[in-house]
């Protein structure tokens, strides 16, 4: 096995929080390798107008993501069912490359509420520990939202974000979303403007008493140059931004955004086509010594390094800790272990309203991040009791482009193929407006992820087995945040309206898409027998390993997690640069 010289941190993934981490370690004077298991990428050539406006090759063969010929996950309902490979990317799209995820994202840039970061206590002392239902096992995160704060702000910086704040230290400014947290500064650029069916969701939600607001879009409104000195163009609302890259530099990504100006750092190396087998440990266990990884000539390397940043998509993390035999594994029949515990997703329904031929809402226009939601479902802004189940969801029109191939919807009724159906596309497409409950989906005590006990990747290593299903909750929850939707939609006027949401009963489909906002698995906390991270994203177990990314959060929220996962990366870079360097070890005491 060829050992590589020694550096101070090896990172593992290079989307967002390899990106972040890299910057900060290296602005530490710190030398850093970053190991991406895919193929090098860059805004140019990769976003290189026309090429990169190809349905084709991005949203249907999916160039950006993840290869599932060579490592997948396995999927099963229960605990006594028989987990089967996931074969055909659908119900989720994982990242693969450089700038992961962060690079086909489409640009929504929330930040978190801040009773979801202590969301079992806060439920707790509002509606009593029985309204919790027995096996559901969500918990606190462990850190604050004030402590957080200036860290959501500097990336959103960073992003180029744009929307409408509400209030800023302390004051109201403008016509933000009214229940969002306190901020400590404006968003750096003003909201985009609204597409004309984010307009009619406002006035039709505005009409019902309800409170709309433009999103908080990392899709830029106007020329934008971050603190990394990175330079960003205004969107031109061209409709091609998740799966694909940016030809405007419009929508952030860490290959934009970042790694420029990592380029810049003597200190900081990217070696792409390195897939990472395992964070080696010392005869303890205790501490890591660096990662054994596979080059692009199929050569095991051993990477010595001090301190190991785990920054890979949320599952790979949890199954890098598997393999590497770091924390406890979680066991579902006895409720102990923290590795593989409480793995959540979201709960996605979707409306479609259908016009006549007069009202033109041109759904080829979009942007990522773009559109109007209203929060009043969302979280706990809404009184739970009488309704009797955890979690919310925001509702929203997010038009970030309808494709040719991809986006065709039809009225209920409509033939699936025929002329009927070809007549049916010609009349909708563009006079269809759809909306969105990206509803939040709890940790449940037999919801969790594992090494499966038959199936291999590639490189012979166990591949990763998730164990789903939508539980009675979750269901409850999106039928009733659905409901309130429908008003809406209704107050639009439509001549048609379709519904799809959950269904008492049915079983979580891995065919359809839901989103690719998975959570959970090495989650953070301030209880080392109910976490494997404390509150600053460090191993219990391995305190120079950090785990990154939403693998860290205890439970799905209604928002969409790249803004949370961002601030995360800072606030534990801070503490790495503020505290670990100065004396390697625990940060929080066991």
């Amino acid at each position: 096995m060829e050992k590589k010289p020694h550096v101070d941190a090896v990172i593992v993934g290079f989307g967002w929080t390899g990106a972040i981490l890299a910057k900060e370690l290296t602005e530490a004077g710190l030398k850093v390798v970053a190991l991406e298991r895919g193929e090098y990428r860059d805004t140019y050539p990769d976003g290189a107008y026309p090429n990169t406006i190809d349905e084709l090759t991005y949203n249907i063969r999916k160039k950006l993501f993840l290869d599932l010929s060579k490592t997948t996950v396995s999927i099963r309902h229960g605990i006594n069912d028989t987990a089967l490979p996931y074969r055909q990317l659908a119900a989720f799209l994982p990242g693969e490359g450089t700038g992961g995820a962060g690079l086909h994202w489409s640009g929504v840039h929330f930040r978190i509420m801040p009773e979801e970061l202590r969301l079992r206590s806060h439920y707790e002392e509002r509606y009593g520990k029985k309204f919790i239902p027995a096996g559901m096992t969500i918990q606190d995160h462990g850190v604050s939202y004030e402590e957080l704060e200036p860290h959501f702000d500097f990336a959103e910086k960073v992003f180029g974000t744009s929307g409408q704040a509400y209030r800023v230290g302390g004051k109201i400014v403008g016509d933000g979303n009214v229940f969002e947290a306190n901020r400590s500064s404006h968003f750096p650029l003003p909201a985009q403007l609204n597409t004309y069916s984010a307009q009619r969701f406002h006035d039709a939600a505005k009409s019902l008493g309800l409170h709309p607001y433009r999103m908080p879009s990392a899709n830029t409104s106007g020329p934008y140059t971050n603190p990394y000195g990175m330079q960003m163009g205004p969107c031109n609302f061209c409709g091609y931004c998740s799966g694909y890259a940016c030809y405007m530099y419009s929508k952030a990504s860490p290959n934009l955004n970042i790694l420029p100006a990592l380029k810049q750092e003597p200190h900081f190396e990217l070696r792409s086509k390195c897939h990472v087998m395992r964070i080696e440990l010392d005869d303890t266990k205790k501490r890591a010594t660096g990662v054994t990884y596979v080059d692009p000539a199929g050569h095991d390397v051993f990477q010595p390094a001090d301190l190991v940043i785990v920054a890979a998509f949320q599952y790979q993390n949890v199954r890098l800790l598997l393999l590497s035999g770091i924390g406890k594994p979680y066991d579902p029949v006895s409720g102990e272990g923290v590795v593989g515990r409480n793995f959540a997703y979201q709960n996605l329904s979707t409306i479609k309203a259908f016009f006549d031929a007069n009202t033109w809402t041109n759904p080829f226009v979009g942007a990522g991040g773009n559109g109007v939601a209203v929060d009043d479902f969302n979280s706990d802004n809404f009184d739970h009791g009488p309704l009797g189940f955890v979690g919310g969801s925001p509702l929203w029109v997010n038009q970030s482009g309808v494709k040719p191939v991809s986006g065709i919807a039809t009225p209920p009724g409509t033939p699936a193929w025929g002329s009927a159906w070809k007549k049916a596309v010609k009349e909708a497409y563009a006079h269809t407006i759809s909306m969105d409950a990206h509803a939040s989906n709890m940790a449940y005590r037999d919801v969790y992820l594992d090494l499966d006990p038959t199936y291999r990747d590639a490189y012979g290593q166990p591949l990763l087995r998730m164990t789903f299903d939508w539980k009675d909750n979750d269901i409850r929850m999106a039928q009733y945040v659905t409901a309130q939707m429908k008003k809406i939609a209704e107050a639009m006027g439509p001549k048609a309206i379709s519904v799809s949401t959950r269904q008492s009963g049915a079983h979580f489909d891995s065919r359809v898409y839901q989103t690719t906002h998975l959570v959970g698995g090495a989650i953070m906390g301030l209880d080392p027998k109910t976490s494997a991270l404390n509150r600053y994203l460090q191993s219990w177990d391995v305190h120079n390993v950090f785990v990154m990314g939403a693998s860290a959060f205890p439970q799905g929220t209604g928002y969409n997690p790249t803004g949370m996962v961002a601030a995360l990366a800072y606030w534990s870079a801070k503490a790495i640069r503020a505290q670990y360097l100065k004396n390697p070890g625990p940060l929080v005491s066991a």
